[in-house]
């Protein structure tokens, strides 16, 4: 369900976590894609930053998403942090799935990476595979907020 808007719910919760209408973190967003950039580079993986992923890490970039009611548990929007070795997990999955990923942000208590595609659509990277976290950005933080549980990437893959 790509919802475009958030809900009531989901709007408090972004706010009292640092989000506006408009936020925009500039330069600063620039840079977290370029060092990104360098680790695949220095991986021997180049990634590719898709514009759906850098306007996301403009909006939502250096938030700290607390779960509401599950205690740990947050969404830190710092592309910045992964694992060597990463960038060819990351086109792994992209390849499955037949698009570009770009990471924006992490899973707090299991590093596990959060990525974007062109299309908007997120997912998340885990030790034990890839999952779907929505749509968009809306759907995805709707889902985090109401502990709907991820979806197998692979339902995405492309055939």
């Amino acid at each position: 369900m790509a919802s475009g808007q958030p809900t009531q719910e989901v709007l408090g919760w972004l706010t009292e976590r640092g989000w506006f209408p408009g936020r925009d973190i500039g330069e600063q967003a620039e840079e977290l894609v370029r060092v990104r950039l360098q680790d695949s580079e220095r991986q021997g993986v180049p990634l590719t930053p898709v514009s759906a992923a850098v306007r996301f890490i403009h909006t939502y970039g250096m938030l700290r998403l607390d779960h509401p009611k599950a205690s740990g548990c947050a969404w830190v929007m710092k592309p910045t942090i992964g694992y060597d070795g990463d960038a060819g997990n990351i086109k792994e999955l992209g390849a499955g799935l037949g698009v570009e990923l770009f990471p924006v942000g992490y899973e707090a208590s299991e590093f596990g990476i959060l990525l974007v595609d062109g299309r908007g659509r997120l997912f998340h990277l885990h030790h034990t595979g890839g999952y779907y976290l929505g749509a968009d950005a809306f759907d995805a933080f709707s889902r985090f907020v109401e502990g709907l549980p991820d979806l197998d990437a692979e339902d995405f893959y492309v055939q």
